[in-house]
């Protein structure tokens, strides 16, 4: 008798193994449109983010003449970061770095409070799919009119809407694509060389894949690029604990769910009608029903969709909502619910993190100079002995002014006796660097034969403003003879 169950379980194994594919081909989402709280408050996030998106390269910011008028702008030519007062340059990169780790720093502590939080309502792929899909739904109507439009053979009609959606996206994309490049030029400038033709390949090349990346995730992929392109949802889980706010559905109360007539009574049977409407408003088409699973994005319009079918039958709100695990597990129980804990040790050594590399940033800003000194040796000759017998380097020297006025230096080297300072090109008034600009100079160091070191020796050149106070100094080598 076992033997032969076994071998019927393996026939029924092998017959699922059969039958499902490798690769399930993708089953269309159709969202249903919902009004609610938590729809407001995605409303007004997508707004606000897209409004930031879109007008920032345009907001204008006075750094004087000779300096962009961009008030955040990424100058790859000029190989510097303008931020309204603030100039970065290509060796204050660790600023960026310090920026990143804040950025996930932060997404982890807001995922071990409120779970996916990010993916529900500030993602850009979030924010760009509402948007297409509030401009399709405003086109060809709302599920079950997009259902049959689909479903129905080629006609004019059908030709004329479905054109006109897809230019739509094509603008927004193409808009989306524009307002990306405008961060790395000027935008006034670059927005009238894209129409009259005359703007670089690259701006176009760049407007073209953004274009067709936006007009591709946000209009075709969907919900595909959260479920299967984006890591996030796969190493989530270790953000999260049995304390995370987390969109849940409350099977103490809800089940067992059926339809339920009205003026019947309610002994005996869950809260849940099983209307489906949760499945028919959800971006990625699950049964939040089902428990956690790793499509579900923390949008919370199941929660809208389930208020207002409670709401029609009398029953409280709350079936679906924001709750934890530990509380959902307490209820199953039959114990009291579980009060939400966000002070934890998760939560705090997230925001410790967040403390220290804040403070870390902080620092290195305050505390970063105005001037920057970087000093390169000639390699080749290692040196050159003159004819009075005195030993010569030279140098190339690099003086950065961070400032939008022109400064000027005096250089000097440390650590040398008897060593005098040259230039290739005469400075009788010592470095000048002109605004926000770098000054390269070729300096030639010549010590006397008698006080000239034997092989190389550490020195230190300095640059001085004018009240003598050192500005930056950099660290090198001076070469000499071998005796």
């Amino acid at each position: 008798m076992d033997a032969r169950l076994k071998d019927d379980d393996a026939v029924s194994l092998k017959t699922q193994k059969e039958e499902l594919p490798l690769y399930l081909t993708r089953i269309k989402v159709y969202p249903r449109a919902i009004m609610g709280r938590w729809r407001t408050i995605k409303w007004a996030v997508l707004v606000a983010l897209l409004g930031i998106y879109y007008a920032v390269p345009w907001m204008r910011w006075d750094r004087g003449p000779g300096a962009p008028s961009q008030a955040i702008l990424i100058d790859l030519d000029g190989r510097r970061g303008w931020f309204f007062d603030v100039v970065l340059w290509p060796q204050e990169v660790y600023f960026v770095t310090g920026a990143l780790v804040l950025a996930a720093f932060g997404l982890f502590f807001a995922t071990a409070l409120f779970g996916r939080v990010w993916c529900g309502f500030t993602c850009p792929q979030t924010v760009w799919t509402d948007l297409f899909m509030f401009v399709e739904r405003l086109i060809e109507g709302d599920r079950n009119d997009r259902m049959r439009l689909d479903k129905a053979p080629m006609s004019a009609s059908k030709a004329v809407k479905k054109t006109s959606k897809h230019l739509a996206w094509l603008a927004i994309a193409a808009a989306t694509g524009g307002a990306w490049v405008f961060y790395f030029v000027d935008a006034p400038t670059t927005l009238v060389r894209i129409f009259n033709g005359t703007a670089s390949y690259e701006v176009y090349f760049c407007i073209g894949l953004l274009t067709a990346t936006t007009y591709t995730l946000a209009g075709w992929a969907r919900e595909q690029v959260c479920t299967y392109m984006c890591p996030w949802p796969r190493f989530q889980s270790a953000m999260l604990d049995e304390q995370s706010l987390i969109v849940t559905y409350q099977k103490t109360r809800g089940e067992p769910r059926g339809k339920h007539k009205a003026g019947a009574p309610w002994d005996g049977r869950g809260d849940c009608v099983d209307c489906n409407l949760c499945v028919a408003v959800c971006p990625t088409g699950i049964d939040i029903r089902d428990g956690q699973q790793i499509e579900c994005i923390g949008c919370s319009l199941c929660v809208d969709a389930c208020n207002q079918t409670m709401e029609k039958v009398g029953r409280p709100q709350g079936l679906i909502r924001w709750d934890t695990l530990a509380d959902q597990m307490a209820l199953e129980k039959g114990e009291p619910g579980a009060k939400w804990k966000p002070i934890r040790p998760r939560t705090i050594l997230y925001a410790a993190l967040l403390v220290v590399v804040s403070l870390v940033v902080l620092v290195a800003f305050v505390m970063r100079t105005q001037t920057e000194l970087t000093v390169q040796r000639d390699r080749s000759p290692n040196f050159v002995r003159l004819s009075n017998g005195d030993v010569r380097n030279a140098y190339t020297v690099k003086v950065l002014n961070k400032l939008q006025s022109e400064q000027r230096f005096q250089l000097s080297i440390e650590g040398l006796p008897g060593a005098s300072l040259g230039y290739v090109t005469n400075q009788p008034d010592g470095l000048v660097v002109h605004p926000d600009a770098v000054g390269t100079y070729r300096v030639l160091v010549t010590v006397p034969a008698d006080k000239a070191p034997a092989g190389s020796q550490s020195v230190r050149f300095a640059v001085r403003d004018p009240s003598g106070r050192i500005s930056a100094s950099h660290e090198a080598v001076f070469v000499g003879p071998n005796r």
